[in-house]
């Protein structure tokens, strides 16, 4: 179990620096530790261990760009910071972007697997390449920000804002999930703890899921994770901008926003399952927390922005 960042191994450099080793990385990933050539962040299978999600975080200067081969997963490329244009498949897409993740929902663009995609951006900036193996190949798309839903979960001190771009059910991929959740200072969320980690048709899916954090003007936030199963991942990480959590199993949650510094995380999912679907399980001991939503108030913060607060 990791508590603190006294225990972590040293990383050199910008990023951290040390190359890998081909071993899959544990529960909790500190900014750096998976660093490799332009991306600040590179989670594959084979560095997860498991068999379909993916997250890289694609730091760009100005005036730069960036070629990949989508391969056998299909990607979303979400900006963080600034913009870009992104061409694929004879499709050029303008992406405005925004300042942070702090200041607005952004627009994206949908990458096919076996592709080849080039992202360039004038002014810079850090963009986030959502990833999940997949069979089929869908076409190349634009999501426009102010067709995100977003959403307000939970209640009291349990509320959170879901910015949904990629979730089952609004936009169409393969096997790609994904989300973004913005925490209000001082409030949980992925709360109650709850588990998607077995295949129960229409009660809980099986997905791999990654958490990647940032906190707002730098500061530091919890995440937890519990064992649901004899020798399953067990993870207390103290997260700030650029940590992340990988999910092969477990109840995860409470993520902890710090008082006074607000909380975003994207999530990132996908799994073996037939059908493209978010399913999941409280935990038996946490659950009734959701039985008191319905007579508090949504926190007041939220939103913190809607859609039509992008750059």
């Amino acid at each position: 179990m990791t508590t603190d960042r006294q225990n972590q191994k040293p990383y050199e450099g910008k990023y951290g620096g040390k190359p890998y080793d081909g071993k899959p990385y544990e529960g909790y990933v500190p900014a750096g530790a998976s660093a490799a050539g332009p991306y600040a962040l590179d989670i594959d299978p084979a560095r997860a261990g498991w068999s379909h999600s993916s997250l890289r975080v694609l730091e760009l200067a100005p005036g730069a760009d960036h070629s990949l081969d989508t391969g056998d997963s299909e990607w979303i490329v979400l900006p963080l910071t600034g913009g870009c244009t992104v061409h694929t498949q004879g499709e050029s897409f303008e992406l405005l972007g925004r300042e942070s993740v702090f200041g607005g929902v952004t627009d994206f663009a949908y990458l096919p697997r076996d592709a080849h995609a080039q992202i360039a951006s004038g002014a810079g900036g850090r963009f986030a390449l959502a990833g999940a193996k997949c069979e089929r190949k869908l076409p190349a798309r634009y999501g426009p920000a102010p067709e995100v839903p977003v959403e307000l979960r939970g209640a009291g001190d349990c509320s959170r804002q879901v910015n949904n771009f990629g979730a089952a059910g609004v936009f169409e991929c393969d096997r790609l999930i994904a989300v973004e959740v913005l925490t209000p200072g001082g409030n949980w969320s992925s709360y109650p703890p709850h588990k998607h980690d077995e295949h129960h048709p229409g009660v809980e899916s099986e997905l791999e899921e990654i958490y990647y954090f940032e906190i707002e003007d730098g500061g530091v936030g919890y995440h937890r994770v519990s064992p649901s199963r004899p020798g399953g991942t067990d993870v207390l990480a103290e997260v700030r901008t650029g940590d992340t959590v990988l999910i092969p199993d477990g109840w995860h949650g409470p993520s902890i926003a710090p008082p006074g510094r607000d909380m975003y995380y994207l999530n990132v999912m996908a799994g073996p399952g037939r059908s493209r679907e978010w399913l999941i399980r409280d935990h038996p001991e946490h659950g009734w927390i959701r039985d008191t939503w319905p007579a508090l108030a949504v926190d007041p913060r939220l939103p913190l922005y809607g859609a039509e607060a992008s750059a």
